[in-house]
């Protein structure tokens, strides 16, 4: 009688090690000389001070986060090859809120079973977001569990660490009344809200991924499958403009709960941030899905960022100079509103 063998418990070794193979090449890409070799350990090495960087008090910074239900929606598409890239987003441009230097990303990717060209393409969609995120990926962990996932099934989630110096640390506790809030452009959806979104997609109006969508000018499939903008490079740039030394009091990333939920979360008691909806004109793809499942507008605004992928809070005198600067950087921002004073808690109000 021939024993069971691993391969019989649904893990193929063989396979395994063939899409193991493909990953060293990509991690490498992102590498600087911050990272130190290692061959066949256990965990990454990444060295803080260096011949081009140091620190005189660091704080090391942390995030980690998913990309959510949008995975569906690359399984019907069958391109994996940018979620990688929201998982990268979603994990660093939270840790840039404190004004963080990404450092190094790890990923986690659990599937029912091996696929060397599916888990090739998700990591190769993370290596693209850490370049784009000046972040090394130093490591991460493929897990094989066919009796937790069905056959196609898979999640994906990553970790990222940064660094900030102790008196560059960017809280919101700084924010005061008479400060000025910019905000900067999403692609669209990002990564939030994607439950909604396949409800009123597939589910109500019955569209395919690949149906052409005359109002986005593109398949359904390749607009919900933008994605999101990583924003390390506008945050290095505002971090190191010495016009806006100690003038920048807040950065918020919007995400799940949209504009009012995730700036209050940095907003002191006493303050109230005004929000002019005029500002900046609502990007098709979020009128495009309010028309298509008739979405009550109180719902977009309390689930999508509604095209405001992260707001910048600043002293008034230099609320001008960030927002040229961004704009001639090439990056799309507005001027949203400012910060009254209030009393009780913190409050955003759009009008």
């Amino acid at each position: 009688m021939t024993g069971l063998t691993y391969k019989d418990a649904g893990v193929d070794l063989e396979q395994y090690e063939e899409a193991m193979s493909r990953l060293p090449a990509i991690m490498k890409r992102t590498h600087s000389a911050r990272v130190l070799p290692l061959v066949g350990g256990f965990a990454g090495l990444f060295q803080l001070n260096s011949a081009g960087k140091s620190y005189k008090d660091p704080v090391l910074v942390s995030g980690t986060d998913g990309v959510g239900t949008k995975i569906k929606v690359a399984q019907l598409a069958q391109k994996y090859d940018t979620i990688g890239i929201d998982l990268v987003a979603m994990c660093v441009n939270d840790c840039l809120c404190l004004g963080a230097e990404p450092l190094f990303f790890l990923d986690y990717l659990a599937l029912a079973k091996d696929d060397p060209d599916l888990i090739s393409q998700l990591v190769r969609g993370v290596g693209l977001g850490c370049e784009e995120a000046q972040a090394a990926l130093i490591g991460g962990e493929t897990a094989i569990m066919p009796d937790l996932y069905q056959t196609g099934d898979f999640d994906l989630a990553g970790f990222c660490v940064g660094v900030v110096e102790r008196d560059k640390i960017i809280d919101g506790k700084q924010i005061k009344p008479g400060d000025r809030v910019i905000g900067i452009a999403s692609s669209g959806f990002h990564s939030n809200g994607y439950s909604l979104i396949r409800k009123v997609v597939f589910d109500h109006a019955s569209l395919k991924v690949e149906q052409h969508v005359a109002e986005l000018s593109q398949t359904v499939g390749d607009a919900l499958l933008t994605p999101t903008i990583i924003y390390s490079k506008l945050v290095q740039q505002i971090m190191h403009d010495p016009v806006l030394a100690g003038k920048l009091s807040g950065i918020a990333h919007i995400t799940g709960g949209g504009l009012a939920d995730n700036l209050v979360r940095i907003v002191p008691d006493n303050c109230e941030v005004i929000l002019e909806r005029k500002a900046y004109d609502l990007p098709v793809i979020f009128k495009w899905l309010q028309t298509l499942g008739n979405v009550h507008a109180d719902e977009m605004d309390r689930v999508f960022n509604m095209g405001i992928g992260l707001t910048l809070v600043m002293r008034a005198d230099v609320a001008e100079h960030a927002y040229s600067s961004l704009k001639l950087a090439g990056y799309q921002c507005f001027h949203l509103g400012e910060v009254r004073s209030a009393n009780g808690e913190a409050k955003v109000t759009l009008v």
